[in-house]
């Protein structure tokens, strides 16, 4: 069986539309491409979760997993959606890493990627927290791929070189590739966007997408719903730029 292309979504602030990629990416390879895609919640703020519909507080997350309680499958909860099943979320996940076993496990960030080592999906996807601490790391090294999310803003950029850093401490010990950077809440009249592509060039060559994700309404629109813009609203410039910058994706994992 092909191994499932893992991605890290990740970020070192909030407000990047982060979670809203995740999902998006996520339901436009299911719905437009038919590939089987299980997106993993794993930020205590339950976001992801939320956004697909599902209570948090209603659900066992990969914290039960992490500390063999229960099985991956246990957690696995099918969505409405073809194709697309969620792992969610919950306060538990704050702190689990100095919880039992998991505390006294020197190589505890690495259980996530024995986890995920051969289930049968085409992509999964790990939504991080906004911090660089040990959800995040453990999901980069659990992942073949990070996709870099940011905003045409100052404290974006300062968050950019921060996540860099980050990322090639962790690439000394698990070559992680950095599959692009995508721009959301991107407005083409923007006065520093020509500064802002300058620092992600510098830091990420070659990895910003061609599209951006647009200022739309409708992606908050459609998390309040649980569903994703594409059932949403179909027809919204939100919907058009995550399916393009989901063909660039695609084409460039076959690169690879």
């Amino acid at each position: 069986m092909k191994k499932p292309e893992i991605i890290s979504i990740s970020s070192f602030k909030g407000g990047t539309a982060k979670t809203s990629s995740a999902i998006h990416l996520g339901a436009a390879l299911a719905k437009f491409h038919k590939k089987k895609v299980l997106l993993i919640d794993f930020d205590a703020q339950a976001n992801l979760t939320t956004g697909l519909g599902f209570d948090p507080d209603e659900n066992d997350s990969m914290a039960s997993v992490l500390q063999n309680k229960k099985n991956l499958n246990d957690v696995i909860l099918n969505t409405q959606y073809k194709n697309l099943d969620l792992i969610p979320a919950d306060t538990w996940l704050e702190r689990v890493e100095v919880s039992e076993s998991l505390a006294s496990d020197r190589y505890s960030h690495e259980r996530l990627r024995d986890i995920l080592a051969d289930v049968p999906y085409d992509f999964i996807f790990i939504d991080t927290p906004p911090s660089l601490c040990w959800l995040t790391e453990s999901a980069l090294i659990a992942a073949n791929h990070t996709l870099v999310c940011a905003t045409p803003e100052f404290y974006s950029v300062k968050g950019l070189e921060r996540l860099a850093q980050f990322i090639d401490s962790i690439n000394h010990r698990h070559p992680v590739n950095i599959l692009g950077v995508l721009l959301s809440f991107w407005s083409a009249r923007g006065k520093n966007n020509g500064a802002f592509l300058e620092v992600i060039e510098s830091r990420f060559p070659e990895k910003a997408f061609k599209t951006s994700i647009r200022r739309d309404s409708k992606v908050s629109e459609a998390s309040i719903f649980g569903k994703p813009v594409f059932e949403t609203a179909p027809s919204s410039r939100a919907s058009e730029d995550y399916k393009n910058v989901t063909e660039q994706m695609i084409k460039r994992l076959k690169a690879k």
